[in-house]
């Protein structure tokens, strides 16, 4: 036991009056492991407890315990602090040194860490939306951390984005206010098509599809686009609600199977591209192709 003491005051590091003893880093480590142990316990206790019995949307109690874990962990770093010997006016000198590496080589990581922050406080990115980036990358918010936010693609694979990128860049949120979504699926008739018949046919068979949303002043129309090189080409609007607004594909699938359905059974032709060769003869007489010999 008496070794046991003498080895924890063993003293690395003296700078005037100061002593940093292997006693003070190891109290340190130990608050800050129970601090982390309570954050993630609280968060987890909170989530089962509050979500179960409140009516509060699981977004907002997702936020509510992620700033609650950041307090508990900046009380306990403080705490922490506190236990190696630190004062206030040291703290503010420590404060003092992190800002001078933020400026050189951290600015990266303070820059994600307070994006988290405000895409908490702000509510414009929430856990469950469906999100839509600036590189072509679709999925679903399933965690906003310190550092980065983890979207989880439609096919299954957690990618971690950096928060700044969502305060930086042009993000398109399909679910921000409300789960309904238009899709635009583009189509086309050959010339000569009875275009009455193919808008009638065209919007009972979308009607007719399960995912079709007409609700809430939300209508489904075809409307023709213009003259394109082989087609007349139409476009479908309909609206989608719920979940499978996160699943375009498949959404676009349907709507392009209920299409070409109603367009055989009416006996209205699908174009396909056509081009127009053009074969002009010369006049301009062959010259002869074996020359002379010469003598």
């Amino acid at each position: 036991m008496k070794a046991l003491n003498e080895w924890l005051q063993f003293r690395l590091l003296e700078i005037g009056d100061y002593v940093l003893t292997l006693a003070d880093v190891v109290q340190f480590v130990l608050i800050m492991t129970v601090t982390l142990v309570m954050a993630r316990r609280i968060s987890r206790v909170l989530t089962r407890l509050v979500g179960a019995r409140s009516r509060i949307s699981p977004s907002q109690l997702y936020t509510f315990t992620q700033l609650l874990s950041y307090i508990i962990l900046l009380v306990g770093f403080l705490v922490g602090l506190s236990s190696l010997g630190f004062s206030l006016d040291k703290m503010l000198l420590v404060a003092g040194a992190l800002g001078v590496g933020i400026g050189f080589g951290l600015q990266n990581i303070a820059n994600n860490f307070i994006s988290g922050i405000i895409i908490l406080f702000e509510k414009s990115l929430r856990v469950g939306d469906f999100v839509e980036l600036e590189a072509d990358l679709f999925g679903e918010v399933r965690q906003i951390n310190i550092r980065s936010t983890l979207i989880r693609t439609l096919d299954n694979a957690d990618i971690l984005v950096p928060n700044s990128e969502f305060i930086n860049g042009r993000v398109n949120n399909w679910t921000l206010e409300d789960d309904e979504r238009r899709f635009s699926i583009p189509f086309g008739v050959a010339y000569g098509s009875d275009t009455d018949k193919v808008l009638a046919v065209v919007l009972a068979a979308a009607k007719a599809v399960p995912l079709t949303y007409e609700g809430n002043n939300r209508q489904t129309f075809v409307i023709m686009k213009g003259f394109g090189d082989s087609s007349l080409d139409f476009s479908l609007s309909v609206w989608v609600r719920g979940e499978m607004i996160k699943r375009a594909g498949f959404v676009r699938s349907e709507y392009l199977l209920a299409i070409h359905r109603a367009l055989v059974d009416n006996h209205i032709e699908i174009p396909f591209p056509q081009r127009d060769l053009h074969l002009r003869s010369s006049s301009v007489p062959l010259a002869s192709s074996v020359p002379e010999a010469e003598e």
